[in-house]
């Protein structure tokens, strides 16, 4: 059954694109030379695209009071990698969302030197620099935060038009791989072995969010709280745009990450805490955590184990059911006594 939206429960503004007119009416703007390269492969001279985009902004949903123990349960997955964007089979009743670790101004660094977690997305996925473009030109605004509060921004058909393998080792040369800075100190021929098109290209659909930053000591509840309440609100505007226009709700799988751990300086432990619970109060049917590597994982499980033993001892394992009614501020509260403490930038 198609689930009604309240009024609370409904975005801020949506608009359709298709992405040849973007593309054609509003090129991305690329200043650095190794982007350029990747954009000459991902979109050569002539390229096309009968693909649509679907931009929607929302603004911030209110935290519900407790975890209800009739909800429908979230599985945790990890995977030691990163992002793959695995197509979904046409006939699968799923909807995929990939987090974009987001500034608060969307996309607003794909065409200089960086290639972090936000600008390789927009780099594979070019027409992501012409949606900027478009809606700068048009005056909409592109914030995924306004005032303090999340505004999170869901773009559903954006096409992977190319993959750039970043991972440490994958170019000779590069024993520390592509990514952040790294991307911009690397020789042409580097770049050009590292970038692959994709034709015909995949689809993906993005949900930008921006975590917290430039925080130091230890974690306070009010910062704990809005984080919960970003993630929440970005994921329950994915399951609300999944189900959009659908008669049957799909499983809806949201793949994530340790999302402002970089250069916001977030803890991992913590953020990855609160995206379980968040995923579970946005009723997520799965969410699926990427590790990156070994130090990864380790802290994954770590977090989960946190999660299982100290915040919610009355949830079942990896599949996210609450056995009984738990108090949310009651929940933040023993999140908040771990004690955790603000990382630093890593410079990316």
């Amino acid at each position: 059954m198609t689930e009604k939206l309240t009024k609370k429960h409904k975005p801020i503004i949506r608009r359709e694109f298709g992405i040849n007119w973007l593309m054609k009416e509003y090129p991305p703007q690329i200043y650095h030379r190794n982007k350029k390269i990747v954009f000459e492969i991902a979109w050569p001279a002539g390229s096309t695209s009968k693909g649509r985009l679907v931009f929607s902004r929302w603004r911030a949903m209110e935290l519900p009071e407790v975890f209800q123990p009739d909800e429908p349960v979230t599985r945790i997955d990890h995977r030691e990698d990163i992002f793959q964007y695995e197509p979904t089979p046409e006939d699968a009743q799923v909807v995929e969302w990939y987090l974009n670790f987001a500034d608060p101004y969307l996309f607003c660094a794909y065409g200089g030197p960086l290639m972090a977690q936000d600008e390789l997305q927009v780099a594979e996925h070019p027409c992501l620099a012409a949606l900027h473009e478009a809606l700068v030109s048009q005056g909409i605004e592109a914030l995924t935060e306004e005032d303090g509060e999340p505004t999170p921004v869901l773009v559903m058909g954006a096409e992977r038009r190319c993959a750039i393998n970043v991972k440490p080792g994958a170019i000779e040369g590069y024993p520390e791989g592509l990514y952040g800075n790294n991307f911009a100190r690397a020789r042409e021929d580097a770049v050009r072995k590292a970038t692959r098109r994709i034709d015909p290209p995949t689809i993906t659909n993005i949900l930008a969010m921006a975590a917290p930053a430039g925080g130091e000591g230890e974690y306070g509840y009010e910062e704990i709280e809005q984080i919960v309440r970003t993630a929440y609100t970005g994921f329950t505007a994915a399951r609300l745009e999944s189900i959009r226009g659908r008669a049957e709700a799909p499983e809806v799988v949201i793949h994530t990450g340790f999302w402002g751990c970089g250069a916001f300086g977030g803890n991992r432990t913590l953020m990855t805490i609160l995206q379980v619970l968040a995923a579970r109060l946005a009723r997520i049917d799965r969410l699926v955590y990427y590790t990156i590597d070994r130090a990864g994982t380790a802290t994954f499980k770590q977090a989960m184990d946190i999660l299982e033993r100290e915040i919610m001892p009355e949830i079942v394992g990896t599949e996210v059911k609450v056995r009984k009614a738990i108090s949310i501020p009651a929940v933040l509260e023993k999140v908040e006594a771990l004690g955790l403490e603000w990382g630093i930038s890593d410079g990316n």
